[in-house]
């Protein structure tokens, strides 16, 4: 049997604490070994224990729900041997980065748990897309995780006036936000960002081509993933990545690569999308009426400021965008919900009809 302190010693370089200790207790009594799942792939798991790297199956805990399957970056509990041997069950999840699926039933996937630093790679290579990058950051925030985004590729912008043009524009749509740029293939700008998610775990996401696979080699320090050249007309690459993998960095935390990311639906994230328009949500506190759609409402402080220039109308719309998007993903699951939306719905009907009869009447 392993003693505690040689499982706390040979799994702290995985993030393992007192506290996943104390919640682990009742599963080391019952002889289960603990272990932090770095790789799933088709019902099977890898996962790192004191021992070493083990292969366990899931069957145990794979429910219907989507959101309670053992994913990447998990701490469980699995059996000392067996053949196969089972993971028999996962600890309560500090974070989770979450997104909607393509499904119509509007469920939650989860890509990575127990993550303390979401770093969105976006590529210079390309033009950049302000609008995606706030929706990775508005699910970062949701997850519980700090986001960090890093420009990659910057060699491929020489003149430094466009790179901080290029920096300005994206921390304008970042508030709050860590905004880097790195170049991986000269190793510039990685001691910052190391210096940022050195420790904890850290989960990188983005576009294929935004280089992540080599983003992830820098910081691991040795070509632990395959490297493809991204196409010249739209910058895009295959999946070099195309399973979700923990891997130690030398700096002491763990670094969870993932595929590029087609599409990143929101999924129950109205908290994360106030968190990268908190400066909508601080003037709305100025409206006239508590529930001002920031439309034609009289009184709007945030039509005021996009009047006045201190507002882009573009994160107006994107704000706009991003919380409709949310409100459906919840109001396919919430009755009481859809049925406000739809007596909203009504009501600005109403509005525009009244507007339009009141706009004949001065012309007659």
């Amino acid at each position: 049997m392993t003693s505690t302190s040689a499982v706390s010693s040979a799994l702290a370089p995985y993030g393992w604490d007192g506290a996943w200790a104390d919640a682990f207790t009742p599963y080391a009594a019952e002889g289960l070994l603990p272990g932090r799942v770095v790789r799933v792939d088709r019902g099977q798991c890898d996962v790192v224990t004191a021992g070493g790297t083990v292969r366990a199956d899931t069957a145990f805990v794979t429910p219907h729900d989507p959101m309670r399957v053992v994913c990447t970056g998990d701490w469980v509990a699995v059996e000392p041997g067996g053949n196969p041997r089972y993971v028999r069950a996962y600890l309560p999840r500090r974070t989770a980065f979450v997104r909607s699926t393509s499904s119509e039933r509007s469920e939650g996937q989860i890509l990575a748990a127990n993550v303390d630093h979401v770093v969105v790679a976006v590529s210079l290579a390309v033009e950049l897309d302000l609008g995606r990058v706030e929706r990775f950051l508005a699910l970062a925030w949701q997850s519980g995780a700090q986001p960090v985004v890093v420009l990659t590729k910057a060699d491929l912008v020489p003149d430094p006036v466009t790179l901080a043009h290029l920096v300005e524009d994206v921390e304008t749509s970042a508030p709050g936000v860590p905004v880097l740029t790195v170049s991986a293939l000269h190793g510039e700008g990685l001691d910052v960002l190391v210096a940022l998610v050195g420790s904890g775990t850290t989960v990188l996401l983005g576009q294929s081509g935004a280089g992540k696979s080599t983003l992830a080699n820098a910081l691991v320090g040795e070509d632990v993933m395959d490297v493809q050249a991204a196409r010249d007309v739209d910058g895009k690459g295959r999946h070099t990545t195309t399973t979700r993998n923990l891997l130690a960095m030398p700096s002491g935390g763990v670094l969870i690569d993932t595929p590029g990311l087609r599409g990143v639906g929101l999924f129950d994230a109205e908290g994360g999308v106030g968190q990268v328009f908190a400066e909508i949500e601080a003037l709305a506190e100025g409206c006239r009426f508590h529930d001002c759609a920031h439309e034609t409402e009289p009184g709007c402080a945030v039509r005021s400021a996009v009047d006045a220039g201190e507002l882009p109308v573009r994160r107006l719309e994107s704000y706009r965008k991003l919380l409709r998007e949310n409100q459906y993903i919840v109001a396919r699951t919430d009755a009481r919900l859809r049925a406000e939306i739809k007596k909203e719905w009504k009501r600005r009907g109403a509005q525009g009809k009244a507007a339009m009869e009141a706009k004949r009447g001065r012309q007659r």
